[in-house]
Parts: structure tokens; sequence; C-alpha cells
């Protein structure tokens, strides 16, 4: 996202004519739910190459030769799809690409504290339905689009729907007004919003997930998501983008919205285009915050893993943690992440510095998109991290791109790494095992079914280390470093018991090994998306399914006949059955009657969703206590206790004693609900009959009653 810190005096640069999307038939050849096997490119479009000078913006709003990076520099889908076609990607393995917002931004130049800033980022939308004229036309993202789906890439959009633009409220005329037009028709803007469009609660400061939702994050103005014309607006919003035929969305700033608006954001995006979706929620340095974990296991989108880049940053860039750290993350998140592998993993973006900046070696950067590689997780690189690009914290980590050489060792690094995401399944979808460490080395082993893959990284400059005594998963023989020396690494001998002779790892030097057998027997490696109604269709990634038909079961509902879309040895797709909503484990049956591995956590829906805003007043607390509500379906936690949604809020759009929540719940539906309060193990609920609700067929809703 882009931040702003204060808030002086805009100037307006007139609109563009409306523009219309026309829908286009999906060419691409990629798995839109599954992005376990690709490399992902994040792009600052506006930052990456100027193919079209045309669509350049004029005046201040633009700055030759990118001399200030707070204006717009030129880049745009033209210049993108010049260096698809030009092999660019291709030639560095590079499967993804992610490029900025493309909405409609504000033409504003905004002067904050003596400073021209403009909407170079793509994050200060004003219309989510037409495309940023300085990026290009609909027609030129779909060329775009189409020509990368012809290089076999997919693309991902990022997408902001928390707010639209810079806004004061006491000053109409500051900026844009945080105006949001649907289609070039203006809906509302900032002051004078008799609709309720935004929230106007002042700005966040930090103190808790709630504030942080229901406040201005600095001066950008707020969406209300429990505004019925907005929930519409923005399901028919992202239509528009998956018409054209992307790949994925990345979701800018998901801590600060309801998570219950978001899940029936998500439930609609499913059952009409299912894309590969993870969001922003952004953890400083050894933060671990339960909500992101919630977040990440029960909205049904992934999510951008901080916790692993802030790990790295410390470990390879910073020097301030060890590899015994480095493990430890490892483990934890595999254990509180549900679905890890899906998880978006990455060393730097455009909200951070640079990897490389200060005092950072090339080879530290080499090491650390090694680990990023051939770690657990969908690998994300920042635009010229191959081309050893430096820069400190906004905007001097967002500069033009700064070459495209495809000779140097870190781009040479991704072109060697990344096609064994898709050729050894054990770097794609297998568990993470360490198997040797001491302060400097790690070496771990990635495995899946009988294929494995074995990383070791001396982040020591100085002083090779010698290895002993590392067992590891291999048969016996001889296997040669998958980089070809490129950062130092040798040739491993394996025995019978995967025991590896002793072997020195030269200073600084990374080495991956591998070993890809046939796998005969069937191996759920992945399955998205992750949450669906009946009727759904749903993808699993695996090995060994064999080519005939069989049987897939969520729980222990089979799965035959029509209810299989496809099945192919390394994918079947299939139709989510008429189950009772909740959790399920899915498994694969083969035509031979082989079962595999259950793939736990798949999330059955009651139905199409809504987002419903539950309000309980009176309802007094004691020290330590805290309100939740529960229900008679699935989504409301069946009446169990420990399923419950919550904690509720109750300090900025009601407060104490009124609680309130927004929860994502069945459409259409009549609810049956309760308000509990949890103390601990301790669980008080409330007296007389079930609250009773109907919930609305679309649009949001909100419910009030009286603690009983």
């Amino acid at each position: 996202m882009a931040l702003t810190l204060a808030m002086l005096t805009g100037t307006v640069v007139p609109g563009l004519p409306v523009q219309v999307a026309s829908a286009a038939p999906d060419t691409s050849v990629s798995n839109k739910q599954n992005f376990s096997t690709d490399v992902i490119y994040q792009i600052f479009t506006d930052r990456f190459a100027d193919g079209n000078p045309a669509n350049n913006p004029t005046g201040s709003a633009f700055s030759p030769g990118c001399t200030n990076l707070r204006l717009y520099c030129g880049g745009d889908w033209k210049g993108i799809t010049d260096k698809i076609n030009a092999g660019y990607f291709t030639n560095m393995g590079v499967t993804a690409l992610w490029i900025s917002q493309p909405v409609e931004n504000i033409y504003s130049v905004i002067n904050y504290s003596g400073v021209n800033n403009t909407s170079y980022h793509g994050y200060w939308a004003r219309d989510f339905k037409k495309t940023n004229p300085y990026y290009g036309t609909f027609a030129d993202l779909q060329t775009l689009i189409n020509a990368a789906h012809a290089k076999g890439i997919k693309i991902v959009i990022d997408f902001a729907p928390n707010h639209t633009s810079p806004a004061l409220e006491t000053d109409s005329s500051f900026a844009e007004n945080g105006r949001l037009y649907d289609n070039g028709t203006l809906l509302g803007g900032y002051t004078n919003d008799t609709n309720g469009y935004f929230h106007h609660n002042g700005g966040t400061d930090f103190s808790s997930l709630e504030d942080g939702i229901y406040r201005n994050l600095y001066d950008l103005a707020d969406l209300n998501h429990n505004v019925s014309r907005i929930d519409t607006y923005f399901k028919e919003a992202i239509k528009v983008w998956l018409d054209l035929g992307i790949d994925g969305i990345r979701v800018d700033a998901v801590k600060h919205m309801p998570m219950g608006w978001q899940k029936n954001w998500m439930s609609y995006i499913y059952g009409y285009k299912p894309v590969f979706t993870f969001g922003e929620w952004f953890l400083g340095t050894n933060e671990n915050d339960p909500s992101n974990v919630y977040f990440a296991n029960e909205s049904g989108m992934s999510l951008l893993d901080f916790r692993f880049a802030q790990k790295v940053r410390q470990v390879l860039r910073d020097n301030t943690d060890t590899m015994y750290g480095l493990d430890s993350m490892i483990s934890s998140t595999a254990s509180d992440y549900a679905q890890v592998a899906d998880q978006v993993t990455f060393i730097d973006n455009h909200d951070m510095e640079r990897f490389k900046s200060g005092s950072v070696s090339n080879r530290r950067v080499e090491q650390a998109l090694a680990l990023l590689l051939t770690s657990r997780g969908v690998p994300a690189i920042y635009y010229g991290t191959e081309q050893y690009m430096s820069g400190g914290t906004d905007p001097d980590n967002r500069a033009m791109m700064s070459s495209f050489s495809e000779t140097t060792t870190a781009f040479n690094v991704i072109k060697k790494l990344a096609p064994l995401r898709k050729s050894n399944p054990a770097i794609a979808y297998g568990s993470t095992q360490q198997r040797w460490i001491n302060n400097d080395v790690y070496i771990y082993e990635r495995k899946f079914g009988n294929s494995v893959a074995v990383v070791a990284i001396n982040r020591n400059l100085s002083s090779s280390a010698s290895i002993s005594g590392l067992v590891t998963s291999f048969p016996a023989g001889t296997y040669t470093d998958q980089l070809g020396g490129l950062l130092g690494g040798g040739s491993i001998t394996a025995s019978s018991t995967g025991a590896v002779s002793t072997f020195t790892l030269g200073a600084g030097a990374v080495a991956v090994w591998q070993y890809t057998p046939a796998q005969t027997t069937p191996v759920i490696g992945h399955v998205g998306p992750v949450m669906g109604k009946a009727g759904n269709t749903v993808t699993i990634d695996g090995r060994g399914f064999g080519s005939t038909k069989g049987t897939v079961y969520f729980g222990t509902t089979a799965v035959t006949g029509s209810g299989i879309v496809s099945w192919e040895d390394t994918q079947i797709k299939v139709v989510v059955p008429s189950v009772a909503a909740g959790k399920y484990s899915v498994k694969v049956r083969t035509s031979g009657s082989v079962d595999s591995n259950s793939y736990n956590g798949f999330n059955v829906l009651t139905g199409n969703q809504v987002s419903v805003r539950f309000i309980v007043q009176n309802a007094t607390t004691v020290s330590g206590e805290n309100v939740y509500l529960v229900g008679n379906v699935a989504e409301l936690g069946n009446w169990d206790p420990a399923s419950a949604i919550g904690p509720m809020f109750n300090r900025v759009i009601r407060t104490y004693p009124t609680w309130y929540f927004d929860v994502s719940v069945p459409a259409g539906t009549a609810l049956e609900f309760k308000f509990i309060k949890k103390n601990g193990s301790v669980v008080t609920w409330e007296g007389g009959s079930n609250h009773t609700y109907t919930t609305p067929v679309s649009g949001t809703g909100t419910i009030t009653v009286n603690w009983q």
C-alpha cells in the first residue's frame, strides 16, 4: 500500500472518458487455483518499462528520467508486454507476474510538506471499473494477459478495496475528496457522505485490530463494507478483471477490513471464477499475531508471509538472528498455517527497504533467493532483485528498473532453481525438515512422496564448514548441485541409509540436490480453493493419481462419475458434493483402490454468503471476559463455543457495553444464534430463547439485539 503522513493542498488534473471493459475468453493454460509450482515476479507497473510514451501524464505529475520517485515515471502495460514477448521472464524462469492495481486512480498532484506526490503506485483509486490510463487501456491489458498466457505465465493483479484516495473531511477541495466512481458515474465523496459509503472515525493509531479496521489508514478515505452498495460494487468490480482472464489477486491491507466481509467476497469469487488470492497483513520483526493466523486459516484467502520475510532478513541481511531462528520460524509457521504451502513468501517488497541496501553483499541476495525458491510457500520476487537493485524506504525502494541483463548471478540463480518447483513436487508441496544446523549453516530437506530435495546454505562469507553426520532421505548415489556450482556448491554422495559422506560447504556457498523418481501411489499436494459451497469446482494437485477416474472423498462422502470433472495423473478437478457445511478432509482413491493421504481443512460453506453485522447491547463483562457469537450454522460455529465468532469489538462503531462484529453467513437463511461470554475456559451463555434473523439474499445486513 502507499502511505501518506500529512495533508496540504492538491491540484486536480481533468479525468478521461469512461472506459468499458469487454469480457474476453479465458485463454490461460495454467492452474488458477494452485501457485505452489510457480515463481511470482512483483512489478511496480510505473517503474518497469515505458512501452508507450504517448500515455504518460503531462505537467507536474510526470518525472522525465524518473528523477522524482514520487511522480509518474512512465512504466506501462505495453512495456511489460514487450518484456514478456522478448522472453525476459521466461528466460529467468518466472511463471507469474504480479502487477500494480490496474484501476483508475486520482489525477491530483498532492503536496505533502512541500513535496508533490502522485498515484503512480496505483493505491489511490477513484474508479475500480476503469483502467489507469497511464498504464494503458483495457485493450492494452488484454494484450498483456494474452501475451503472458501464450508463454505459460500467469497474471496477478493488485487490488485495494479498503479505501479510495487521500481525503480531508473538513476540506472537500483537498485532492479529489476520496470520491468513488462507478464506471464514470459518481457514487459519492468523503465530505457530505449521506449514503455512509465511508467510515468517519478519524485515523487509526494501530492500537488494536478493531481500530485499524474501522478508522482511516492515515488520510486514505476508508470504505464502509457494511453498506450493500459498497459490497455489490466490489463484487461487480472484481468481475470486470476476472472476465479479462487474470489468474490471481493480491488484496491490499486485509488487516484493515472486516474478515467477515472479505470471506463473503471470496465466496463470490470462488463461485464465479476461482483464482488464487492472497492478502497483505503486515507483521513486524518477530511479530506473531494470532489474528493473522486465524485470517489465513479461515478467510478463504492466503497471506503474504511476513514472518518468513522478516526472519530471512534478520538472518541473511541484518545478522540479528542465527540459522536456529530461521529453522524455528519454518517449524512454527508450518504448525500455525493450515495451508502453509499457499502462503506467499518474499524477501522484500515495495513497503520495506530492498533486501540489498546499505552494505548487503550480492552473495547475501543470492543466498536469500536460493532459500526463497526452495522453501515451502509461493515465492514472490520484487522487480529488480535479479539486477541487485538497492534502496531504502519508500520511495527509494521503488526506483525505475535499472537493467534487463540476463547475465547476473542472481538472474541465473532464479533461472536454475525456478523450474525445480514444477519438476520436483518436494519443492512445491513437500514437508520441511532440518537436517544439519549451526549458527551459520542450515541444511534442510523437502520431501513429498518419494521425491526429495536437500538445500545447504552457509551464510558465513569468510569461513567454510565441514559437514559430517548429515542424514537424508536420498537413496544411495551421488547427487550433483542443481545450481551447477554457481554459488560454490558441489556434489554429495549418500549411502543406502541416506547418510552423506563428509564434505566441505564453502564460505558463502549454497547447494541444492534433488531426487525425483516416478510416483506410483497417490499423494495430494494441494487442494484449491480451500473454501467453497456445494457445486463449486475444486482442483486437486499431486502425483500418482493414475489416468483412470477413481473416487474423491470429502470426509466419508464419495464423489464419482459426473462429479469428477477431469482426472489426470497429477491433477483432478472435482465438484464439491452436497454435504453439511463444515471442515472436511479430502482424499483420493485411485481406480486401483489405493488411497492417498488426507488433505485437511477444506471449508464447505452452507451456501452463497452475505456479510451481516451482529450487534448485542448491554453485554457487561468483568476483567478477562469477552463476548462471542455462536449459532445454528457452520459459519456461526454450529453451537460449539470453541468455534464461536469473536472476540467481538466494542470501541469504534459501537462502544461498551455494546459489542459488534461483521460475519460472513449464508444468504437468505433463517439463523438462530446467541451470544456467550468467555473468560479463559469459562463460558457463560446468555439466557432466554435463541435470537432469530433471516439474512438478506444479497448485499449486507445488520441485526441488533439485547443481551438476555
